[in-house]
């Protein structure tokens, strides 16, 4: 099987490693074409979370690829600074380590039930930029399935579910309490809007700033007040709690902003990648900076809820390699069908049949030489509860 990925996450890379290799949505846009275009490559996908940045590839023919080198030539960077971080792919582990990404099996949340849909985030984004041939989409169909069922038939999802509550947690566990603190958000996509509503349940009285405000159309958690961005620093000074997500490519806290600050919050929570806080502030005595990495180990499941994941992810692997190997049959059952109609056309024993008009019995001829043709060449492989299966098919197909 021509696939091969490799991989820069969490589990290997160091966050300033990864910082700088992470890919926000228009970057990400703007790569898949130039890997498309290189040499041997008929399928791309890139997947980038905020802990990992993944390139799948594909070729239709036999082309050798090192998938780091075809990452890095596209992103600008060494391919030698990641040699020692990154985990390369190859066959069928690439679709095993998909299918275990997609559950959320290999997060630094176990069981991230935010994974599933970035999954499918990154296989949209492909297609849009037709970088996505058939076996990759397939592939990362299924994953998603496979995603999806896990978060509904296991308790994968008894763990926290994403960065932002484990996030909360921490901060729980630093201040005793969250009731009535003051906290505020700076960023209003899908972590910054979770981590506002999650701070608001705990009893925070909760700020979000936002860049812009459009009534009717941006989206703020119930219960949160809001503040102007440029002037975010104002509402800063005097919170208890700070939290930042955002996909900006410059810093939102820098340290210099932060030693201005008469109180600075006490805490604060850098969860975006790349980082928006300026690693500086931490050395701050005031304030505690906590990163992605330093949220530390983020739960697991009973062995019973990863026993029924594995199970699943187990079938809908099958289910792309059933997929898989009915496709790359597709040129042989082209060819068996040229070749029963070659026969149909100058086998002798027609002839007669061809001369009396006989259209049935032709048809009966037809089918029986070849059906037995086909299965005389499968002995080794045919038995009679793979024949009913293929019975029960045809029947259906016939609307029998």
């Amino acid at each position: 099987m021509s696939l091969c990925m490799t991989g820069i996450d969490f589990l290997h890379a160091p966050i300033e490693k990864r910082e700088a290799i992470s890919l926000v949505r228009g970057q990400a846009q703007a790569l898949l074409p130039r890997i498309y275009e290189s040499a041997g490559v008929s399928g791309c996908v890139l997947l980038a979370t905020c802990n990992r940045t993944e390139l799948y590839l594909h070729s239709a023919g036999n082309a050798a690829f090192d998938p780091l080198a075809v990452l890095a030539r596209a992103a600008g960077v060494d391919a030698a600074r990641y040699r020692d971080c990154s985990v390369t792919r190859t066959g069928k582990d690439v679709v095993r380590h998909l299918m275990r990404v997609a559950a959320g099996m290999e997060s630094q949340i176990f069981g991230d039930d935010q994974i599933v849909s970035q999954v499918g985030h990154a296989a949209a984004l492909a297609r849009q930029a037709k970088t996505a041939d058939g076996v990759l989409d397939t592939l990362f169909r299924r994953a998603v399935t496979a995603g999806k069922r896990v978060r509904t038939e296991t308790r994968l999802n008894a763990v926290p579910a994403s960065a932002a509550e484990v996030g909360v947690r921490r901060a729980m566990a630093f201040f005793g309490s969250l009731d009535g603190l003051h906290a505020v958000v700076i960023g209003n996509g899908e972590m910054g809007r979770l981590a506002a509503a999650t701070l608001r349940a705990q009893g925070c009285v909760v700020t979000v700033t936002l860049r812009s405000y459009h009534h009717g159309e941006t989206v703020v958690p119930a219960g949160c007040a809001t503040w102007p961005y440029d002037t975010r620093c104002e509402i800063l000074d005097g919170a208890d709690l700070a939290v930042s997500a955002t996909v900006s490519p410059h810093f939102t806290l820098t340290a210099g902003q932060v030693a201005s600050m008469k109180a600075p919050p006490r805490l604060l929570l850098d969860l975006a990648m790349p980082r928006d806080i300026e690693q500086a502030v931490g050395a701050d005595e005031r304030v505690t900076l906590l990163n992605l990495d330093d949220l530390g180990d983020l739960g697991d499941p009973d062995a019973g809820a990863r026993a029924l994941a594995q199970r699943i992810l187990e079938e809908e692997e099958q289910a792309f390699y059933e997929w898989f190997g009915y496709r790359q049959a597709l040129p042989v059952i082209a060819a068996i069908k040229d070749e029963a109609l070659e026969r149909l056309r100058f086998d002798r024993a027609y002839g007669g049949l061809y001369e009396s008009g006989d259209l049935e019995g032709l048809a009966e001829l037809a089918v029986s030489k070849t059906v037995d043709l086909l299965l005389g060449g499968m002995k080794e492989l045919v038995d009679a509860k793979r024949l009913a299966g293929c019975l029960t098919h045809m029947r259906k197909g016939s609307g029998k």
